[in-house]
């Protein structure tokens, strides 16, 4: 059962979480813990999360009418983050509750942490997709990753592909944001 309390608390924080969403990711650093706070069990927090956080990604559309994604690195990528996805649910559904809840603890404030951090975004990448090996490979290993990741747990899904494709696949900051909502989509 919901109290009137638990749902005044946990909507503002899951409307926030969405708006950070669509900005730049890491809205699950907020709604997980709402959802959390409003006495879900781990799983079941995950899993509601996970039914929420496409609507604030589902804004790809804009990047989409704006000709920022690129397809051709995009499909090769949503299809390795949705195997990685359900590789990274299937084991986070084999892990007991009360471990999850440990799990969550250490994991939630390291990746606050890595999402919060302004150094590791480089945004000294080209607009201009280079569609190499090294591009290829950089968004599908990423993809796959943080694709486990997500299935696992989630929050900061949207920030870690984008600092891989910033690092890694050399992109600026838009460019790599729209890849990364594309592929976020399908989580």
């Amino acid at each position: 059962n919901i109290s009137l309390h638990t749902f005044l608390v946990v909507c503002p924080l899951v409307f926030l979480a969405g708006l950070v969403d669509a900005i730049g990711g890491g809205g699950g650093l907020i709604s997980l813990p709402a959802f959390l706070i409003a006495g879900l069990p781990p799983h079941a927090a995950i899993a509601t999360n996970k039914i929420s956080s496409p609507f604030g990604t589902a804004l790809a559309l804009t990047f989409a009418k704006a000709k920022l994604i690129n397809l051709k690195l995009a499909a090769p990528a949503v299809v390795a983050a949705i195997c990685g996805s359900f590789i990274g649910a299937q084991i986070s559904l084999r892990v007991p509750e009360h471990i999850l809840s440990y799990v969550l603890m250490v994991i939630l404030p390291i990746s606050a942490f890595l999402v919060l951090n302004k150094k590791l975004f480089n945004d000294e990448g080209s607009e201009e997709i280079t569609l190499n090996r090294r591009t290829y490979l950089t968004a599908t290993i990423a993809a796959f990753i943080v694709g486990c990741y997500d299935g696992f747990y989630g929050p900061g899904t949207g920030t870690f592909l984008i600092i891989a494709f910033t690092v890694f696949a050399h992109l600026n900051i838009q460019t790599a944001n729209a890849q990364a909502k594309a592929i976020n989509l399908d989580y």
